[in-house]
């Protein structure tokens, strides 16, 4: 049990605000079922829900979807979602992006910031120009929970370009990167375009209009204003990360790929590696001890938080086969993973 007053440590998979919940919660009121028994089964109070700072983990939203999905018999509840979704749900982000010049800048601005309202142990959402493509990242592999966070995300972008443009058709193409659930004509009607599942990626293109389609609410001043409150806001959030944490966070999203050499995360940050070396001593650690801490973090909270298997958690982190990944955990823990989650799942909270 940790101190009454220890602070709690972050979930390593990720966290995202309660106004994507209060969206949840809304697609689940349209589809004729009241949200508030599904609400007060996960512990989010009216209070919490209230709160524009409050915040649960990415796998306890993953399982209140999936949640709702069942209570509301909708498979695609999450497209539900994307079309209910307002500038207004993404905060202040969401309100820059409407009052920039062009649909695509809108989009770019509310990606921008997406760090505001989400953090995703696997990467944050990216946007890349001519062509204009957006793309999302989501916990893998894919299962029953977590294809709904992809749908929804998907479905807010593309909601976010129509409502401001005023324009119905903005995407060319969508790719989904889990597997086809036979849903496609529901997608391509919903989207209007060609959705490609089983793809590399979860990405979205705009509609080539969409880069010179100037936004309904576009004003230049307010524009400015809120990206530089947005911007201060991000520093504030980061602010507190030390070194060490910021690198933790690119390595959580690399692990199942090869994880970066040292010399390669320290371009990442504009250091030498003698320099990246110098400022992790100065806070006690080294490269690899905090390879190891963020493979250890993240095994834990996979284990706590999700029905993956070992076989799938050591590939998600690196390691070579299970067996690798069954050593570390006993050096880690003291106890073999299916014994320590066990105990986890018996200590977690919905």
């Amino acid at each position: 049990m940790p101190k009454p007053n220890a602070p709690m440590r972050r979930n390593t998979l990720g966290d995202i605000s309660v106004l994507h919940v209060d969206v949840l919660a809304r697609a689940v009121q349209h589809q004729g079922c009241g949200p508030a028994p599904l609400l007060a089964q996960f512990n989010l109070s009216p209070a919490i829900l209230a709160s524009t700072d409050a915040r649960i983990s990415i796998p306890r939203f993953m399982r209140l979807g999936h949640a709702a999905i069942e209570h509301t018999g909708n498979p695609n509840l999450g497209l539900v979602m994307g079309a209910l979704s307002r500038p207004v749900d993404a905060g202040r982000a969401g309100l820059a992006g409407a009052a920039a010049a062009t649909a695509s800048d809108a989009l770019a601005t509310l990606i921008r910031f997406a760090l505001l309202t989400s953090r995703n142990s696997r990467g944050q959402p990216s946007m890349t120009r001519t062509p204009d493509l957006a793309r999302f990242y989501s916990i893998r592999p894919y299962n029953r929970f977590n294809f709904f966070v992809v749908d929804s995300v998907l479905a807010t972008w593309v909601q976010f370009l129509r409502t401001v443009s005023g324009q119905q058709q903005v995407a060319e193409e969508v790719w989904i990167e889990y597997p086809s659930q036979g849903q496609e004509a529901a997608f391509e009607a919903w989207f209007g375009c060609p959705v490609h599942f089983g793809a590399l990626e979860n990405r979205v293109q705009l509609d080539s209009r969409m880069a010179d389609t100037r936004c309904q609410d576009a004003q230049a001043a307010v524009h400015q204003l809120l990206v530089e409150e947005c911007s201060q806001d991000l520093k504030r959030r980061q602010a507190g990360w030390s070194l060490g944490e910021r690198i933790k966070e690119k390595l959580a999203a690399q692990l199942a790929e090869r994880p970066p050499e040292l010399s390669a995360m320290a371009a990442e940050f504009g250091l030498t590696p003698w320099t990246l070396q110098r400022y992790l001593a100065a806070e006690g650690r080294g490269y690899r001890e905090l390879l190891d801490d963020t493979r250890k973090d993240l095994a834990q909270d996979y284990l706590a938080e999700t029905s993956l298997s070992f076989a799938e958690i050591s590939w998600l982190l690196g390691f070579a086969n299970p067996a690798a990944f069954h050593k570390a955990y006993r050096r880690w823990f003291g106890i073999s993973p299916g014994q320590h989650r066990r105990v986890l799942k018996g200590a977690t909270e919905i």
